[in-house]
């Protein structure tokens, strides 16, 4: 199927028409800034744009920041409060007039990795880490998604381990990448400890530069692996949650 993913971010809101077969997109691939604040309704508008400016006509999918459940937020930590218990599904379904679907931002890259990037030949747990403006997760049993496994707020140090190890962190406290990477070992050996994952697969943007901290990384199990689809996970993995949303509401008619 051809379907447009949006992948909505702090600082961008992006989105391409995606052949869901191939992961490849099928247009340019379009930015548009995240408005400040950014509300329900400031949010809705740069989307509806976003759709019109790329010509698109259909139902879509989107990447959120937050714990989508039911089609709710139910988390606003890198997003502005005012999203607290806001319908997003319902709300975005309204303003542009088509089907939306809305899930965690991390869990849609996980699928387009899967898929299509370093995690398409994996079994057993996956654990994907995006580090950006906070540390998202997506975790994959057997290739199947477990949604809304959010282990990015686990306590480090006394605080929120994405306030200790997330890139927004590093460019906070202008850490070198050695010692950056001593952090995130820091927080990845907790995390192998609480679950077990067979592999960890790194995207976000901090993952571009994971040579200069590779080094730092030593686990006692698991393997530790950058990933492949980068910057383009969010928009292929919308739409190919699109797809599936779309499967499954034919289902049930």
């Amino acid at each position: 199927m051809e379907l447009l993913g949006v992948d909505i971010g702090g600082s961008g809101i992006k989105g391409a028409i995606v052949d869901t077969k191939t992961g490849k997109l099928l247009t340019e691939r379009l930015r548009l800034k995240t408005p400040q604040p950014s509300t329900p309704q400031a949010v809705a508008a740069t989307i509806k744009d976003l759709v019109q400016q790329i010509g698109y006509k259909g139902p879509i999918a989107c990447g959120f920041p937050a714990r989508v459940i039911n089609g709710v937020v139910l988390t606003a930590a890198n997003v502005d409060k005012s999203w607290m218990r806001v319908p997003i599904e319902q709300m975005l379904s309204e303003e542009l007039g088509t089907d939306v679907f809305v899930a965690n931002d991390a869990d849609v890259a996980g699928i387009a990795e899967m898929c299509f990037g370093a995690g398409r030949n994996e079994r057993g747990k996956v654990l994907i880490v995006t580090i950006g403006t906070g540390l998202g997760t997506a975790m994959f049993y057997n290739g199947e998604l477990l949604p809304n496994f959010e282990m990015g707020h686990i306590l480090l140090h006394g605080d929120d381990a994405e306030r200790y190890c997330s890139d927004s962190a590093r460019e906070k406290l202008d850490l070198k990448w050695k010692d950056f990477g001593k952090r995130f070992n820091e927080y990845l050996c907790r995390i192998e400890f609480l679950i077990q994952p067979d592999l960890f697969i790194l995207g976000g943007g901090a993952s571009k530069k994971f040579e200069k901290f590779q080094e730092q990384i030593n686990l006692e199990q698991a393997r530790v692996i950058p990933a492949e689809t980068l910057n383009l996970a969010g928009i292929i993995g919308a739409a190919m949650y699109c797809e599936r949303c779309i499967a499954e509401k034919k289902q049930k008619k």
